[in-house]
């Protein structure tokens, strides 16, 4: 409201036509002016002297008129404030608000006073006064008055709703005495709504929204939450009068808040994993004990298994099972079935019927919970012994299917539960029921990529006279525990080891089964015994046949992206070396039992697939006692993605070759690897075991006819001498048959060599020709082609391995038991 520069000012509290405060302007009874106030000087601009004796309607605006009529009648039976317009002496118009009041007659006659203020003012007052009014009477807002001693000395018709009764009783006491036990929910304030109002009248200092919990004297059995502003109340010279309160009661949207806090914390908190178990205990950690005292969850026996859940009639619940239970107390006095156990419901129960109708059942009060107690008295006295008053169940439904229900209690909360927590625990479910859906078919997933691993990977190394050995397989892909690094250890033909560690790109189900083709065909190819880099030349081709199929059946996916990269080596124990080729892979290292670990220098070849480069082989000396170690590259990153620092700490963890070849992958394991490598890390160890001397036996052979009795004495005369004389015949057989097909098919020279492993006795035979004999089935009528069928019949196992200036046919007989 505007306030005339020249007219009085009211406090806003004031009545502005008060006698000491409006103009006053003294009239006879013929309305001459008799006496003229210095308030209506400056609100007219008429000093006295000008005014004194003339008549008031000279500073009237114009004419009287039905609006003005009767302003300056004292005598109206109900008198009024009238709205006029005056002129002011400066000439500019005035309107103004005047009361005429009769005053006692003088000797002179009748007398009137007139009250004169600005118009503005006095509407501006009147709002005021409406206003008040309205807040002691009409507003929603609280309104309690404390004073000086912060004790209660006037509150209005809202803050009386909450103090039943007269309101003279509860003049003068603290607010601590009609709430007792209440809290501030905020840690920015004192803990105590006096301790608040004390430091707003010491500081003058205003409070604004200031949460507060507690139960009022109205509904003492229920929490309510308010939001408090104070501010201090003083007189025109500033001395403080008191504290007013201002109060909201708040406790529905405080409770709103916290159920979309509750509801924002599950979103981040159920669900974490794909482990079904602990997705149930997120559930029951984010409702006891915000919402319930206690909580049980069963779930359907086929959902825990990892199956379909059954969507048949009532009778399910019987499958139920316990799964998680939690309480506000430790001992769970409320639990009737232990985690894991068969939890059984009888007909009736709330929990058969939300099995049955997928729908949630509240009983706020246990005593209308139905007869179904008096069938489950084991339940009836646990829940009455503690006093447990309100219960709720809720189904856990996802894509339609009832899995299982949560039960809820309240003991410890005097509070019934209420149609908005059953509202609050749905949508909580409802999360909690997608997540373990989703943890219920990962579960049937994961065993799928088990089996599938168990296929793919060897479950266990084979024993093997030339090698021993350790490996550790760690997928990236930990929940689905499958990746496309792979590791072999293969026998190979005279004794040796093909030694073998691959890496298919990606992760996850596609490239385990990419791995397993790949490592399918090295096994077949390392039976027919080619060099390193010839079997990598293979693989080559292999990659680049199934990374076109993956393109042309997914053109514009990643699905179309094949790729490996591989290490291929033979060791052989005669030789004490070992030939490697490598396709994109990091070279082996070699511990030495005296010497710094050696990163071995075999050619780099391109990876597997790109087909634009050969693949070179290098040949090294392997000394006794040393350790080959073959590893893929997340070895080497694993830790910080620094390859040269994987290698260090790769020498470091390969020290002391002399140790248990596990305590030497522990080693590795726990320095190279974090607890979730980042890429699939596959690493193998072995420690190559050299044959004697006296375990080998070669001689060379003339390349005549004659020369086959002499291999024949030449075998049984070793075999004596290791006294495998078991085997003398079958061995004299298959050397006279090696031996005769060299001289007649092949070219010379030839050599005769014996070997005895642990478990093996083979013998091989050699010569400088390309053609291999074939196993066919003689006629009748022919006197030759049946020696190779009889070495077949007789030797473990046969073959031809080529050499890079011809061949050795080997055949193998097992050695006799102890």
């Amino acid at each position: 409201m505007k306030t005339p520069s020249n007219g009085p000012r009211a406090d806003g509290l004031v009545d502005p036509l008060r006698v000491t405060r409006a103009a006053t302007v003294i009239l006879d009874h013929r309305g001459v002016v008799t006496g003229w106030s210095p308030e209506a000087d400056r609100l007219l601009g008429y000093r006295a002297q000008e005014m004194l004796g003339r008549p008031v309607d000279a500073v009237s605006a114009r004419a009287a008129s039905d609006e003005d009529e009767g302003w300056l009648s004292p005598h109206n039976p109900s008198p009024r404030v009238h709205e006029v317009t005056l002129r002011h002496r400066s000439g500019r118009l005035v309107r103004v608000a005047a009361e005429c009041r009769g005053l006692p007659d003088t000797v002179a006659g009748p007398t009137t006073l007139l009250l004169l203020t600005d118009a503005e003012l006095l509407a501006e007052w009147q709002l005021q006064q409406a206003m008040l009014h309205g807040m002691a009477t009409q507003s929603p807002v609280g309104l309690t008055i404390y004073d000086t001693d912060l004790r209660v000395a006037w509150a209005n018709h809202a803050a009386r709703q909450e103090l039943p009764g007269p309101f003279a009783q509860y003049l003068g006491r603290r607010e601590d005495e009609l709430y007792p036990g209440s809290q501030v929910l905020s840690a920015l304030h004192p803990p105590s709504v006096t301790q608040v109002m004390r430091k707003v009248l010491d500081t003058g200092q205003t409070v604004v929204d200031l949460h507060y919990q507690g139960c009022p004297p109205s509904d003492p059995g229920r929490e309510h939450v308010w939001s408090l502003s104070y501010y201090r109340l003083q007189d025109e010279e500033g001395r403080p009068l008191g504290v007013c309160e201002e109060s909201v009661d708040v406790t529905d949207l405080y409770r709103a808040q916290r159920r979309l806090g509750l509801l924002n914390e599950a979103s981040s908190v159920i669900g974490s994993t794909l482990d079904l178990e602990h997705t149930v205990r997120e559930l029951a950690e984010v409702l006891v004990p915000r919402v319930a005292d206690f909580i049980a969850v069963d779930l359907m026996g086929a959902v825990l298994a990892g199956r379909e859940p059954d969507t048949g009639g009532p009778g399910r619940s019987g499958d139920l099972r316990r799964v998680v239970h939690r309480s506000v107390r430790e001992d769970l006095p409320e639990a009737v079935v232990v985690p894991g156990e068969r939890a059984d419901y009888p007909e009736g129960s709330p929990q058969w019927q939300c099995l049955a109708t997928g729908a949630p059942v509240l009983n706020a009060a246990l005593k209308s919970a139905g007869p179904w107690l008096l069938d489950d008295p084991v339940r009836s006295a646990r829940m009455h012994k503690l006093g447990i008053h309100s219960h709720m169940v809720v189904p856990l439904r996802a894509r339609g299917v009832t899995m299982g229900v949560a039960t809820l209690m309240r003991w410890r909360d005097p509070l019934a539960f209420v149609p908005e927590d059953l509202l609050l625990v749905e949508e909580l479910a409802g999360r909690a029921a997608i997540c373990i859906d989703n943890a219920r078919r990962f579960h049937r997933e994961h065993r799928s990529a088990l089996t599938l691993q168990r296929s793919l990977l060897p479950s266990r190394l084979p024993a093997h006279s030339a090698v021993e050995a350790a490996y550790r397989y760690l997928p990236a892909d930990t929940e689905a525990g499958v990746g496309g690094d792979w590791f072999d250890v293969l026998p190979l033909a005279c004794g040796r080891v093909g030694l073998v560690v691959g890496d298919v790109v990606g992760h996850g189900i596609r490239a385990a089964a990419t791995m397993g083709r790949l490592r399918t065909a090295v096994h077949t190819l390392a039976d027919l015994d080619p060099a390193p880099e010839e079997l990598l030349s293979h693989l080559d081709d292999l990659v680049s046949r199934l990374a076109d199929e993956a393109e042309e059946a997914h053109p514009s996916g990643v699905e179309g992206v094949v790729g490996a990269t591989c290490l291929y080596g033979v060791y052989d124990p005669v030789t004490r070396r070992a030939t490697f080729a490598r396709a994109g892979q990091p070279p082996p290292a070699l511990a030495h039992l005296e010497q710094p670990v050696e990163f071995l220098g075999i050619p780099a070849g391109p990876p597997l697939g790109m087909g634009w480069l050969p693949f070179e082989s290098a040949e090294v000396d392997i000394p006794p006692g040393s350790v080959l170690a073959l590893y893929t590259d997340g070895l080497l990153t694993a830790s910080d993605g620094d390859t040269d620092t994987g290698l260090e700490r790769l020498s470091f963890a390969l020290a002391h070759p002399d140790r248990p070849l596990e305590d030497i992958c522990d080693t590795v394991e726990r320095v190279l690897l974090p607890d979730r490598p980042r890429d699939d890390v596959a690493f193998l160890v072995a420690r190559p075991r050299p044959l004697a001397p006296e375990n080998v036996a070669t001689w060379d052979l003339a390349f005549q006819a004659t020369s086959v009795p002499r291999a024949r004495t030449l075998t049984d005369e070793r075999l004596a001498r290791w006294q495998l004389d078991e085997l003398a015949f079958s061995a004299e057989l298959i050397v006279s048959e090696l031996v005769t097909n060299a001289i007649r098919h092949a070219c010379g020279p030839v050599e005769l060599r014996l070997i005895r492993t642990e478990t093996r006795l083979v013998c091989a035979v050699s010569d400088h020709s390309s053609t291999s004999p074939h196993l066919r089935r003689a006629t009748a009528g022919e006197e030759g082609g049946r020696g190779l069928f009889l070495v077949a019949q007789i030797a473990l196992r046969w073959g031809t391995r080529y050499t890079h200036d011809g061949k050795i046919i080997w055949a193998e007989l097992p050695l006799p038991g102890p």
